[in-house]
C-alpha cells in the first residue's frame, strides 16, 4: 500500500449568501505518485474542492474536518507550507500569466521564494525544456496558442518543485488534439518527477487512464474506485449527470452479450488486441 499524500475527512464548504453547502461532508485520500481524477458535471463542487486543498478557500468550521497534505495539516498558519507543495493549473492559463515573457512568467514563483538568480535561471531553463517550450522563452505569453500557454503554466508550477499538481479543468479550453498532447505531457512529467496528479474535470473521457476516480454530484461524493470499478456501473455515472466513455460502453455491452473480458483490458488498444486474439482462437 502506498502512503497517502492527501487525506481529506468530513470536508464541507458553504459560500456566503448560499443556503446549501457547495461541498457536503466529503472524505477521500490520494496515494503518493498516483493519478486521481475527480469527475462531476458543472456546478457539482469540483473546483471548490481544488481551492480548499490549496487554502484559497477555508472549509466550514467543523472539529472533525481534516485536510492533510504531505504530512501537514492545513490551517491558516500552515497554508504557505502547503502551497509550496501544491501547484494548481487552472482552466484559463491567461489568468495565471504575470510576466512579460515566457521566461519571466516561469520565474515568478521562484522570485517570490527568493531563489538566487543563477539557480533561478537554471531551473527555468530546465522546466521549459521539460515542457518543450525552450524555443519560446523570450516570447510574450499572450501570443502563444492555447496548448502552448498551458505548457508554460505547467512549467511555472514545475519550477517551484511541487509534490502534488492539481489540474482544475486545465484542458477544457483545448481542442481534442491539444487536450491529448497536454495529458500525455503531464503523464510523462508525472513519471519523470515522481509527482502526484489530482485532475478535476467534467470530461469523463479524461478519467479513463486515472489510477483512481472520485465521482461528485451536488457537492457529495457518490463513489470512489478504479476506472474498471466505477465505469462498470452505468447507473452511477448517469446519476452524476455524466455519460460513460465510449470504450466502456462497448466493453460493458460485450460483457452483457456474454463475452468474457478480463479487467486488465482497460484501453481501446488492449480491447482490439484481445478481441483479435479471441477471434483467432475460434
Amino acid at each position: 500500500m502506498k502512503e497517502n499524500i492527501v487525506t481529506v475527512e468530513h470536508l464541507s464548504f458553504t459560500y456566503k449568501d448560499s443556503e446549501e453547502p457547495a461541498v457536503k461532508d466529503v472524505s477521500f485520500s490520494i496515494p503518493k505518485g498516483t493519478w486521481t481524477t475527480l469527475v462531476g458535471h458543472n456546478g457539482s463542487g469540483k473546483s471548490t474542492i481544488a481551492r480548499l486543498l490549496n487554502g484559497i478557500l477555508l472549509p466550514d468550521d467543523n472539529p472533525n474536518t481534516l485536510i492533510n497534505i504531505d504530512g501537514i495539516t492545513l490551517t491558516e498558519k500552515t497554508m504557505w507550507d502547503i502551497r509550496d507543495r501544491v501547484g494548481i493549473v487552472f482552466q484559463n492559463p491567461d489568468n495565471q500569466f504575470v510576466g512579460a515573457t515566457v521566461e519571466d512568467d516561469v520565474a515568478f514563483g521562484l522570485e517570490n521564494r527568493q531563489v538566487p538568480r543563477t539557480k533561478m535561471k537554471s531551473i527555468v531553463q530546465d522546466v521549459l525544456n521539460q515542457v518543450e517550450m525552450i524555443a519560446f522563452q523570450e516570447s510574450e505569453p499572450q501570443y502563444l496558442s492555447g496548448g502552448q500557454k498551458q505548457r508554460v503554466a505547467i512549467a511555472g508550477i514545475l519550477a517551484i518543485g511541487p509534490k502534488l499538481i492539481i489540474l482544475d479543468e486545465s484542458t477544457s479550453m483545448l481542442d481534442p488534439a491539444g487536450k491529448s498532447k497536454i495529458l500525455r505531457l503531464i503523464k510523462k512529467l508525472q513519471k519523470e518527477n515522481e509527482l502526484t496528479i489530482f485532475s478535476i474535470t467534467h470530461d469523463i473521457n479524461e478519467a479513463v487512464h486515472a489510477d483512481q476516480i472520485l465521482v461528485l454530484n451536488k457537492g457529495s461524493l457518490l463513489a470512489s474506485g478504479s476506472p474498471g470499478d466505477i465505469f462498470k456501473d452505468d447507473s452511477l455515472i448517469r446519476s452524476a449527470g455524466l455519460d460513460l466513455p465510449l470504450f466502456y460502453k462497448i466493453k460493458n455491452k460485450l460483457i452483457n452479450e456474454g463475452v468474457s473480458i478480463p479487467q486488465e483490458v482497460n484501453t481501446e488498444e488492449k480491447l482490439v488486441n484481445y478481441l483479435c486474439q479471441l477471434n483467432s482462437k475460434m
